[in-house]
């Protein structure tokens, strides 16, 4: 029966010290690039198995990552999810994934989760969270991811308000001057900051948010239909709408279809987010992109070094957004006077 192959094995066939076999397995972000393939390649040669499990417990950890969301039903979140898990992957840490508007008591239920050592660490993609759940008792390193309601939170995020001001532009760019704004719900620091860089594009082109161009939504389908029916019931039409969110604008542009408006002939649509869906509409959807993947990854290797460091504090990101156009923004059939 061949013998398991060891570290010291592994070290031997790649050329490199045991210590250095050891980060290249523990922590691969710190090894260049040629030394880790010529370790991984002799690990895959030798079939060497790392005893995770002994491992977490000499250094007191669970070896899980736990990620609050708050609606696990959302598209937005996958291909985020997608890149944490694959950094996480690397490590060595799995993912563990919670949905924190499911059941009576989330903020019970944390509490025991945590307070039993289930994870080294968490992100948070929920803002609204209570401080309860956030900031009791002994916490493990802590991200916020996408919203970043707490600033003494490290957090990774993208140019919420550049992006919105972007869409305005575009629009401007294209002829419109009333221009209406579906927001997301009310507080929430995303629904704040995209408000803040719509007013402010228009600002510079001589232009005000008329009040009743500005539509309440709260980020999903059903409030982006309502939008639709408060659009059709104006006498004054904004002849272009920015939707907070991709999943607000594809709920806006439906109730339009079902009503036998055209979009973009009646009024053009931009979105927020680029989900995966806002290419496969008809019009595809003009939108501003975030770079979900990367926000993923981004949190998890800020995560790791943390918890690495044994640290609860480090510095926030801000990640830049693009716009996508496609066919739902078109020059107005007819400009509105200026006024």
């Amino acid at each position: 029966m061949r013998k398991p192959a060891t570290i010291q094995d592994i070290a031997r066939a790649a050329g490199v010290s045991t210590a250095t076999v050891s980060r290249a397995l523990s922590h691969p972000e710190r090894v260049a690039e040629a030394t880790r393939s010529l370790v991984l390649d002799a690990v895959r040669r030798s079939g060497y198995r790392v005893n995770r499990t002994a491992r977490n417990l000499r250094r007191r950890r669970s070896g899980s990552i736990l990620a609050l969301v708050p609606n696990l039903a959302n598209p937005f979140f996958s291909e985020i999810l997608s890149g944490l898990s694959s950094v996480l992957a690397e490590s060595g840490h799995g993912l563990l994934v919670g949905d924190t508007h499911i059941g009576p008591h989330p903020a019970a239920r944390l509490n025991d989760y945590l307070a039993a050592g289930m994870a080294d660490g968490v992100v948070i993609f929920d803002s609204r969270l209570p401080d309860g759940m956030v900031f009791e008792g002994a916490r493990p390193p802590m991200v916020l991811a996408c919203e970043w309601s707490r600033p003494n939170l490290p957090s990774v995020r993208v140019d919420n308000e550049g992006g919105a001001a972007l869409a305005i532009r575009h629009l401007l760019r294209r002829g419109h001057r009333a221009i209406g704004h579906l927001t997301g719900p009310s507080g929430n620091v995303l629904t704040e900051s995209r408000l803040a860089g719509t007013r402010q594009a228009l600002s510079e082109a001589g232009l005000k948010l008329a009040p009743d161009h500005l539509f309440p939504g709260d980020f999903g389908l059903g409030s982006g239909a309502s939008a639709a029916e408060r659009w059709l019931a104006l006498r004054d039409r904004p002849t272009a709408v920015f939707c907070a969110s991709d999943e607000m604008a594809c709920g806006f542009m439906g109730a339009l279809r079902h009503a036998g408006i055209d979009v973009p002939g009646a009024v053009s649509v931009v979105g927020f987010d680029d989900i995966e869906v806002s290419a496969h509409l008809v019009p595809a959807l003009t939108t501003i992109r975030q770079p979900r993947r990367l926000i993923g990854e981004r949190a998890a290797r800020l995560l790791l070094a943390m918890i690495e460091a044994g640290s609860s504090q480090a510095p926030a990101e801000l990640l830049p957004v693009q716009l996508i156009e496609r066919q739902s923004v078109a020059p107005p059939a007819t400009t509105p006077l200026d006024g």
